[in-house]
Formats: structure tokens, C-alpha cells, sequence
């Protein structure tokens, strides 16, 4: 019976991609994968590819490094706006509202030509250490992505927090558990699970975000583009092998994140 319910399922699922708008779509795709391929000229992937693979993978890690960064930031800053004292809950919507109504180049121009340019000015610093890191430009792209994904997390975590039962944590303190029990067992997880799907747009976005790393000469694949472009005089080939890259990377990370809504055992709601 089993095998008889699989094979009628996979029957269903080859039908959705027989649909006409479909059958269309995929005709189209087809078309002009053809064209670009023999109307366009692409002699100059041989020349980039490796500072191309270099590009993706430097966006990459900085997408998944301003990602992780930016969560943790913005657990404390939507929850103290959720339920945290005054004096907490204050400078974390402070934060969240200048993040979000400033743009996100402004923020790393500040950061990289206003601090950056303060640490030369220091002797103890340009013979420490840290001007190793200080004196290029990706710790100031990584601090300004991580910075903006919390500002826009923290206020999706902010009505995450506050829109968990208050019946649920009133339970759990009856119960006797401590604060820290119930945020990590309690609060937080049914939390994530109700920003999740908005954690999908956001990182999305992020992902989009970061070619104006290139704006202050970190190489990422959008600098390689334009190098391309300038080498070569062509405009199309690499924009469209750009966007190419964006949206594959994109349905990653969209695949990724469903198959982790899809392990929840149970619906929010």
C-alpha cells in the first residue's frame, strides 16, 4: 500500500511540472539560456574565474558571519524591548529605529571613512595588534552588515518575543522554573519559530545587501563583476552571470531554511 501511495504522489508532483504555465516557463528559461550561450560572448571566463570563485566565497562568509552576528545582537535587543525594564528596552528601540530609518550604505561609509579614519591617528593602536585588522576594509563591512541585520532582526525578534502566550510563561513559573529555564526552554524557542519565516526575507535581503561591500574596495563577487565590465567593455555578460549567481545562491538558502520549518514538530500559533 505504501509503494502505491509513492508512486501516486510522485505521479502528482510530475503533474505540477506538465502544467502549461509551466511547460511556458520552462520553454523560455530554455530559450534564453540558448541565446546567451551562442549570441553573447563568455571568452573571458577562463581570465576571471578564480578571482570570480574568490568573490563568492568572500560574500558568502561575510552573508553567514553578519547572519550569526546579527542574531545574537538581536535576541537581547527584542527581548528587552518585549520585556525588559526601561532602561534596557529604551536604548534597544533607540537602536533598532536608527538602524532602520538610515541607509545601510550611509552606515558603512560612516564606519569605514568616519572610525576608520580615527585609528591612524593613534600611534598605540597603529603599533598594536589590532591595526593588522583595523587598516582593511572588511572588519568595517563585516561590523556594518552585522549591525543592520540586528537593527531589522531585533524588531522582528521584539514582536516574536511579545507574541508568545503570557499563559505559557505564567505556567511555567507555577512550576517553579527559573527565569533562565523558561527563556531557554519556553520563550526563545517558540520565539525563532515565529520569526523564522521572516528570518528567510531577512537573510535574503541580507544576501543582497552585500555587494555595497565593494563601495569600499572589499573584493566580493560584485567587484569582480565590475572589474569584468571595466577590463572588457562588456555589460551584459557579467551582470547576467551575476544575477545568475545571486539567485541560485538565493534558492539555497530559501531550501535551507524550509527544510527547517519543516523539521518543527509542532505549529505555532
Amino acid at each position: 500500500m505504501s509503494a502505491e501511495a509513492t508512486a501516486i504522489n510522485m505521479a502528482a508532483r510530475a503533474s505540477l511540472w506538465l502544467r502549461p504555465h509551466r511547460i511556458v516557463l520552462i520553454l523560455i528559461a530554455l530559450a534564453l539560456v540558448f541565446c546567451a550561450a551562442f549570441f553573447m560572448r563568455w571568452d573571458w571566463l577562463p581570465q576571471y574565474w578564480e578571482m570570480g570563485l574568490l568573490g563568492i566565497w568572500r560574500a558568502l562568509w561575510i552573508l553567514v558571519v553578519t547572519c550569526a552576528l546579527g542574531f545574537l545582537l538581536a535576541v537581547p535587543l527584542g527581548l528587552a524591548q518585549a520585556g525588559g525594564p526601561f532602561w534596557f528596552a529604551v536604548p534597544a528601540k533607540v537602536f533598532c529605529t536608527i538602524i532602520r530609518g538610515t541607509p545601510l550604505l550611509l552606515q558603512l561609509w560612516l564606519l569605514y571613512y568616519g572610525l576608520g579614519s580615527l585609528f591612524p591617528q593613534y600611534p598605540w593602536i597603529r603599533e598594536s595588534w589590532m591595526w593588522t585588522y583595523l587598516r582593511q576594509a572588511w572588519p568595517y563591512a563585516v561590523l556594518a552588515l552585522t549591525l543592520s541585520f540586528a537593527g531589522y532582526e531585533g524588531e522582528v525578534m521584539r514582536g516574536a518575543f511579545a507574541g508568545v502566550p503570557k499563559g505559557q510563561l505564567e505556567a511555567a513559573r507555577a512550576f517553579g522554573m527559573s527565569r533562565f529555564k523558561i527563556f531557554r526552554r519556553i520563550w526563545l524557542p517558540q520565539a525563532f519559530f515565529r520569526a523564522l519565516p521572516t528570518l528567510t526575507g531577512e537573510t535574503v535581503l541580507q544576501l543582497k545587501s552585500t555587494p555595497l561591500v565593494a563601495t569600499i574596495s572589499v573584493i566580493d563577487i560584485f567587484a569582480v563583476s565590475s572589474k569584468v565590465r571595466q577590463d572588457t567593455y562588456l555589460t551584459y555578460e557579467p551582470l547576467l552571470l551575476l544575477a545568475l549567481i545571486y539567485m541560485a545562491i538565493t534558492g539555497i538558502l530559501v531550501l535551507i531554511f524550509s527544510r527547517i520549518e519543516a523539521r518543527i514538530p509542532v505549529k505555532i500559533g
